[in-house]
C-alpha cells in the first residue's frame, strides 16, 4: 500500500475544473451536470466513459498540482495562442483545427494530431501549419474509486482521508514519457520533421522536470518548442499558465527522450551468471535433451 507524500489526505486537485473544498453553486453546477469548462469538444466531459465521466482535472503529487487531463490544457486556449506565436509571424491569420488524422508514405495511420494550426489568406487558402500536442500525465493507482467516493457527497466528503486506501493515485511520470509522449516523438513528430513543419509539445511543469535535459537553441533555429505549464491558485480556482518555453532541435530531443540511461553492466552480468547458474545445476529433461539434438 502506498501513501501519498504531503500533508493532504485524497489525490484529486480538480474535480470538474474546481477545487474539491469548492461548494459555490457554480462548482455544484459543474458537478451535478458533468460539465468541462475547459472547451472539450461538448459542454460535458467526456474523460474514460461518456456516459460516466471521470471528472478528476489534475491530482496532487506532494504539495505540486499535477494535470491528467489533457482537456484541462485548453483552458482560454493559452496553448494555441503560445503555439501560434512560436509557429508563425506575428501578423499571420491562423485558427486551430483538432484531431486531425496523419498517415504514412504506405497510408498507414501515424496517429491523430491532437491540434493543426494552420494559418491562411484573405480567401481562406492554407499558407502554413504546425502542430500542437498535448502531453497529460498518467496516473498509477486508482483515481476513481476516491472519486466517485467524493462525488457521492461533495459537502461531506470535501475532507476526506484516503490514506488507507489500496492504490492511492500517483503520477506516472516514467509511463508519461515512455508510452506516450516517445511515440508521439517517432511517429508524428517524424513525418513532421521530414515536411519542415514546426511542432509544439505542451506539458505539465513537474512532467517536463523528470525528462532528461534536452539542449536548447535559439527560437529562430528551432524546430520544436516545449512550451511548459503550471497550475496557480488564483482565487478559488487554479488557473492554467505558462512557466517557461524551451527551444530545441527535433533529432537531439528525440534521441534524448527515447534513449534509456543504462545501468551498470556488472548488476547485468551478475544476474545473468544466476540464470546460467540455475540451468547448468538443473537436470535436463527429455524434452530439452531432444531440443538439442
Amino acid at each position: 500500500m502506498s501513501h501519498p507524500s504531503n500533508n493532504l489526505k485524497q489525490p484529486m486537485a480538480e474535480v470538474f475544473g474546481f477545487r474539491i473544498g469548492d461548494t459555490s453553486p457554480e462548482a455544484n453546477r459543474y458537478r451535478r451536470s458533468k460539465l468541462c469548462p475547459f472547451n472539450n469538444k461538448v459542454p460535458n466531459c467526456t474523460k474514460d466513459k461518456q456516459k460516466d465521466p471521470l471528472g478528476v482535472c489534475s491530482i496532487f503529487e506532494g504539495e505540486c498540482r499535477i494535470i491528467t487531463c489533457p482537456i484541462r490544457f485548453r483552458e482560454d486556449w493559452i496553448i494555441a495562442t503560445d503555439a501560434a506565436d512560436f509557429i508563425f509571424q506575428p501578423d499571420a491569420r491562423w485558427t486551430t483545427l483538432s484531431e486531425i488524422r496523419l498517415k504514412d508514405k504506405n497510408g498507414g495511420a501515424a496517429g491523430n494530431i491532437d491540434h493543426v494550426l494552420a494559418s491562411y489568406d484573405h480567401g481562406g487558402k492554407i499558407l502554413d501549419f504546425g502542430a500542437l500536442e498535448v502531453q497529460a500525465v498518467y496516473i498509477s493507482g486508482n483515481v476513481r474509486n476516491p472519486f466517485q467516493h467524493y462525488m457521492s457527497d461533495p459537502t461531506k466528503h470535501k475532507n476526506m482521508d484516503w490514506t488507507n486506501e489500496e492504490n492511492f493515485p500517483r503520477a506516472d511520470f516514467l509511463s508519461s514519457s515512455r508510452k506516450r509522449l516517445a511515440p508521439q516523438l517517432i511517429y508524428k513528430g517524424g513525418i513532421l520533421n521530414a515536411w519542415g513543419k514546426k511542432s509544439v509539445v505542451a506539458l505539465d511543469k513537474h512532467f517536463f522536470a523528470t525528462l532528461p535535459k534536452i539542449k536548447g537553441v535559439k527560437k529562430e533555429d528551432a524546430e520544436i518548442a516545449w512550451m511548459i505549464y503550471d497550475l496557480n491558485a488564483s482565487g478559488d480556482r487554479f488557473k492554467l499558465k505558462l512557466v517557461d518555453k524551451v527551444f530545441t532541435k527535433f533529432a537531439p530531443s528525440l534521441l534524448k527522450i527515447t534513449q534509456s540511461k543504462p545501468g551498470k553492466l556488472e548488476d547485468f552480468l551478475e544476474s545473468l551468471q544466476v540464470k546460467l547458474d540455475e540451468k547448468l545445476d538443473t537436470s535436463p529433461t527429455n524434452e530439452q535433451l531432444t531440443s538439442l539434438r
